[in-house]
């Protein structure tokens, strides 16, 4: 499990990043990989995974 804190969501269109803890890196997450309702600033734990567009986090929830 990887720890960050939302960057950017946009509900209306179902997605945003996670600036992850460790790497400082955007992680592209989308509604899909939710597991609860997030909002921008909030701390998250979540996993990866890999699609034919890159990394993008998945069992995504609050922390």
């Amino acid at each position: 499990m990887f720890t960050g804190k939302i960057k950017f969501f946009n509900e209306k269109k179902g997605f945003g990043f996670i600036v992850d803890d460790e790497s400082q890196k955007d992680i592209f997450v989308h509604v899909s990989g939710l597991v609860e309702k997030v909002a921008e600033n909030d701390t998250v734990v979540f996993e990866l995974a890999e699609d034919k567009r890159g990394q993008k986090a998945i069992n995504v929830k609050k922390a």
